[in-house]
């Protein structure tokens, strides 16, 4: 999943005594009604937000992931590639593989034309 708007606001990376860290910033969407979504970076991904400073326009590639604790349950919006939102695809390959994003779209071929004047070539 992915989502554009511009950084809110980042927030400080926490250190828990187990060794794990994260770290939340919060994005603005680009909508009629907008809203402020927060997104967690976590492990060796906390300083994908680094480059970037509040009002930046960026687009957040991310997972959800939800988990029970104590008969409570929780919904977590979790980052793994950030960009700038008016990049290229090209430059997004790049920045995909710079970061180490084992979802990297780069070796994918461009996906195909939708464009009906172009005679169909299938056999049924």
């Amino acid at each position: 999943m992915d989502i554009e708007g511009s950084i809110k606001v980042i927030l400080e990376a926490q250190s828990f005594s187990s060794g794990f860290q994260k770290r939340e910033f919060v994005v603005t969407t680009k909508e009629q009604y907008p809203q402020d979504i927060k997104f967690e970076l976590v492990k060796d991904r906390v300083d994908l937000i680094a480059p970037y400073k509040s009002g930046d326009q960026i687009k957040v590639h991310f997972n959800l992931r939800g988990n029970e604790y104590n008969g409570k349950y929780f919904v977590n919006l979790q980052a793994w590639r950030l960009e700038p939102a008016n990049s290229s695809s090209a430059g997004s390959s790049a920045s995909a593989s710079k970061s180490g994003d084992p979802f990297s779209e780069a070796g994918f071929p461009d996906e195909p034309s939708t464009d009906s004047s172009e005679p169909d070539d299938l056999p049924f």
